[in-house]
């Protein structure tokens, strides 16, 4: 009896008032830890030139990615046993841990193994902000609140590249090397985060019986790694018939099989494989992958498109994608008061992806001359659908799944979103570099046939290193630089001629979802009560 009593205070504790409190905390964490995903490609420049570790670069990124990709279930799950509080700010601390030992790096070493703590920590923030708001807030008025996280998604996908690039163009600040500020910004952040959670989250703990999948949890975190490492890393630089991405690639496939035959057995499975049987736990899944692979292998295109074909520097391409965060912010907003008013969600991922679709097909008819307000209207497009879908498919999600698995699956959402970015990323990053030395060739053949006059003394030898170091572009005579140029365009369409396909597998996935009303307060603080019920039994 004495453990129902909070749970039903509990449910009628939280104001509204209150839960824009803890948002407060909730969102400064998943911001930080969304903008350290995109605020040291601008930087990256820089640390590399001071550290003398060009041939590791990639790895400044990929540890980040890692880790944070391969811990998102164990948070989910290892909450659900110990307490979302406790858990989310072990994950803040771990967080800031790392940014304080990566801003302090001496070398590329020391560097890539602070990224990979800073990632441990960001896959709790990334994975834990959403289940918590599936604690405290039942899903018929969720939405008014999940439109806030799609916001944060919008800012940091602008913001990251901005403040990248501001921090790294000054030599120094405060008598500290300008870069490293990407890394000391986060403590400030993250200690307001850990005061705020401290002061307002009280979720109360259900009590239960509880047992870690230690070999589950190793094996899932080695194959996940593996895999990861073969399609982001070894297949992009050495190429995906070298032995080191087949070997990569089969054992970590390898130990996904014996990782799903071992949760199939398990007492209390990292992932649990019953959760695959409830029809919207595994259509959100594929549709958060299909939506990270279209997300992120597009719109990392976009700021490339704007500093090698448009010529902008690192912060103009940053502020150049505002266009597409008021996408995201405004659509995301629109999409959670819509669904809180009127209890309808399946609409909004049906309608989101075709106009991703549309954006990113519209996307193919870029040019080296096409004007800013054009492009503009495709990000937006982009960022609209984006808006409409991500936080929608989590209320559809977190409505379908008992209260007791809220923490695992709403982690494992998150986790599989994650792995199609990146996967999104490391295959359209390889169309593009593909397609560049393709276009490349044939350009110049065709420059050579039709004019001559233009290629007669210059040295095409001096192109071949034109896919990695995109800066000798300024130093080539304007028709071999527009030739160039013309390599680079028509690459691009490819890439989005790729990604248009996988967003729209999305509109087909969002089709078949089964739309199932949304719980009230009254249904939610019942499933809460029998949850604890089960676990005290």
């Amino acid at each position: 009896m004495s453990d129902k009593a909070p749970l039903n205070a509990s449910a009628k504790a939280h104001t509204h008032r209150e839960i824009m409190a803890i948002l407060g905390g909730l969102m400064t964490g998943m911001l930080l830890a969304a903008l350290d995903q995109t605020i040291v490609s601008t930087a990256l420049k820089n640390i590399v030139e001071e550290f003398d570790g060009l041939n590791h670069y990639t790895w400044v990124v990929t540890a980040y990615l890692l880790t944070s990709t391969a811990s998102t279930p164990l948070y989910g799950k290892i909450s659900d046993i110990y307490g979302r509080r406790p858990v989310f700010q072990f994950a803040i601390v771990t967080f800031l841990i790392g940014s304080l030992l990566a801003g302090a790096a001496q070398d590329m070493n020391q560097l890539i193994a602070t990224r990979a703590l800073q990632g441990l920590g960001a896959g709790g923030l990334m994975a834990l902000t959403f289940v918590i708001i599936g604690d405290i807030v039942p899903p018929r008025e969720r939405g008014r609140y999940q439109g806030y996280f799609g916001a944060v998604w919008g800012l940091s996908s602008v913001a990251g590249p901005l403040l990248g690039g501001f921090f790294s163009d000054h030599g120094q600040i405060l008598g500290i090397t300008g870069w490293r500020w990407i890394f000391f910004i986060n403590i400030p952040f993250g200690i307001a985060s850990l005061l705020i959670t401290s002061a307002v989250l009280h979720i109360p703990k259900v009590k239960r019986e509880h047992s870690i999948d230690y070999l589950g949890a190793i094996l899932m975190v080695t194959s996940v790694c593996l895999v990861l490492l073969s399609v982001s890393i070894y297949g992009p630089q050495y190429g995906w018939t070298d032995s080191r991405t087949t070997f990569s690639l089969v054992i970590g496939v390898i130990l996904v099989l014996v990782f799903l035959y071992w949760e199939s057995k398990a007492k209390e499975p990292i992932i649990p494989l019953y959760l695959f049987k409830n029809h919207t736990f595994s259509l959100t899944s594929a549709l958060g992958a299909v939506i990270g692979a279209g997300m992120f292998g597009a719109i990392v295109m976009l700021p490339l498109y704007f500093q090698v074909v448009k010529g902008y520097s690192a912060t103009d391409a940053g502020l150049k994608l505002i266009p597409l965060m008021l996408g995201i912010v405004t659509t995301s907003i629109f999409s959670g008061k819509m669904i809180s008013k009127h209890g309808h969600y399946k609409r909004f991922p049906i309608i989101g992806t075709v106009i991703m679709t549309v954006g990113i097909l519209l996307m193919t008819r870029l040019q080296i001359d096409t004007p800013y307000w054009q492009i503009s209207i495709y990000a937006i497009m982009v960022g609209a659908g984006l808006g409409l879908s991500m936080q929608t498919i989590v209320i559809a999600l977190q409505n379908a799944v008992e209260f007791k698995d809220m923490g695992v699956a709403t982690s494992s959402n998150t986790f599989f979103r994650s792995l199609g970015s990146v996967f999104g990323t490391a295959i359209f990053g390889t169309i593009l570099t593909n397609r560049v030395g393709h276009y490349l060739t044939t350009n110049f053949a065709d420059l050579a046939k039709s004019d001559p006059k233009a290629v007669a003394g210059f040295d095409l030898n001096q192109l071949e290193g034109l896919s990695d170091n995109t800066a000798i572009l300024k130093t080539l005579p304007p028709v071999i630089q527009n030739t160039a140029l013309e390599a680079f365009v028509s690459s691009f369409h490819i890439v989005f001629y790729a990604a248009a396909p996988i967003t729209a597998l999305g509109f087909l996935l969002a089709l078949m979802l089964r739309e199932t009303p949304l719980r009230t307060s009254e249904d939610y603080a019942a499933a809460r009560e029998e949850a604890a019920g089960e676990s005290i039994g």
